[in-house]
């Protein structure tokens, strides 16, 4: 559902509805920001609350408009109307998809189950994105590219209603088997935010963590169409590129999650946020198709070694009964990033030129490699060491 947007939105909001300004293009990110990051914190208390498989099913549903939006939007209030309910859709399902395989695989398996889940989403969009660039390319920009998010918002529902079982169950069990039944967890809303947030290092080294991915991943998708686009790359190559760096990141995470159940978590985000820093200064610095795809394989890869540890983290600190709720506060902070990576990369590259917005996201990348280094410690449970 996102990989429909990725190589053609930014395009349509310089070629079809004329924004020149790039803050004003990049709302639509914005939009898709701040109501995926809401509902992210909505989709975790709920799912501990009502049950995983009903938020699962009201996600999909939201989701049903958004391509239909996009497809006859006369103006751009629309597509960000179709981005607000976007980000409601995968704040609701894949924050649910995340926390019901986290239920199902156990504490020694974490890793690798966020590798697999993130795995299928993005490769799934790095597809998508070159499909739609392949298709746009013969058909133009609408409405033939986005008929793949009609089938797809019609699968998810499918799938959801019919296939998907109730997971809560498995999180009884867990914390009666690693707590004992007389202890009550801290279910307070309240409580799990802050401790999330800012009190707990682990916890919020990755919540900080989250954020700095998804800033520069947010650049990433509204602004670099629009930079290939300006060196005169036809909208095939361009679907190449956008889909390059999603794709080593979907199939990059079948490995680093899985790893980062034998050699921990810490290290690994460390070093995969100093990969995107240095990938993100090559694409800033380069001038062909050869050095960007470069960039974007070093820029997946980096966010393959951060994505599914950064959830394996969190699930490791964060008690059973209350953890969804503590991945749905840490998904609302790394994917403010959004927000903040579409506000600050529009800002700067209208002040300064889209290369310049590159270099000072790939700056600020850099600082959020070493604010973990310092705060966070290792949080793979031990008896992963021992297996």
């Amino acid at each position: 559902m996102i990989g429909q947007e990725r190589t053609v939105l930014p395009l349509l909001a310089t070629n079809v509805f004329g924004l020149t300004a790039l803050t004003t293009a990049l709302t639509f990110i914005v939009a898709f920001g701040l109501s995926k990051a809401v509902m992210n914190f909505v989709a975790g208390t709920l799912s501990d609350r009502a049950g995983r498989k009903p938020v699962l099913i009201a996600g999909w549903l939201i989701g049903l408009p958004v391509p239909i939006l996009l497809i006859w939007a006369p103006t751009w209030g629309w597509v960000i109307l179709a981005n607000v309910l976007l980000g409601i859709n995968q704040g609701l399902t894949w924050s649910t998809t995340v926390n019901m395989k986290i239920d199902l695989v156990g504490p020694q398996r974490r890793g690798l189950a966020m590798g697999l889940n993130e795995a299928s989403g993005y490769g799934a969009l790095a597809l998508t994105a070159y499909l739609t660039g392949f298709i746009a390319q013969h058909s133009g920009l609408r409405p033939a590219p986005f008929f793949l998010g009609l089938a797809y918002a019609g699968l998810g529902l499918s799938l959801s209603v019919l296939l998907v079982r109730e997971t809560q169950a498995y999180v009884r069990f867990e914390d009666h088997a690693k707590f004992g039944p007389g202890q009550q967890p801290a279910t307070r809303m309240r409580e799990i935010f802050l401790t999330t947030s800012f009190r707990e290092p682990a916890l919020s080294a990755s919540c900080a963590a989250g954020l700095t991915n998804n800033l520069n991943d947010g650049m990433a998708w509204g602004l670099f169409p629009l930079l290939f686009a300006r060196h005169g790359l036809s909208l095939t190559a361009i679907g190449v590129l956008v889909a390059l760096y999603p794709l080593v990141w979907g199939l990059g995470q079948l490995l680093t999650g899985a790893f980062s159940d034998h050699v921990g978590r810490k290290w690994l985000i460390v070093g995969g946020l100093a990969v995107q820093a240095a990938s993100l200064a090559v694409i800033a610095t380069g001038q062909s198709f050869t050095v960007w795809a470069l960039g974007a394989v070093g820029l997946g890869a980096g966010t393959a070694m951060v994505y599914p540890t950064l959830l394996a983290a969190v699930s490791d600190v964060a008690r059973p009964e209350w953890r969804a709720s503590a991945v749905g506060v840490y998904r609302f902070w790394r994917d403010a990033g959004f927000v903040v990576g579409a506000l600050l990369s529009g800002v700067i590259a209208d002040l300064f030129g889209l290369m310049a917005a590159v270099g000072v996201v790939s700056g600020a990348t850099a600082v959020g490699a070493g604010l973990v280094a310092i705060r966070m410690y290792e949080t793979r449970p031990p008896t992963i060491q021992a297996a």
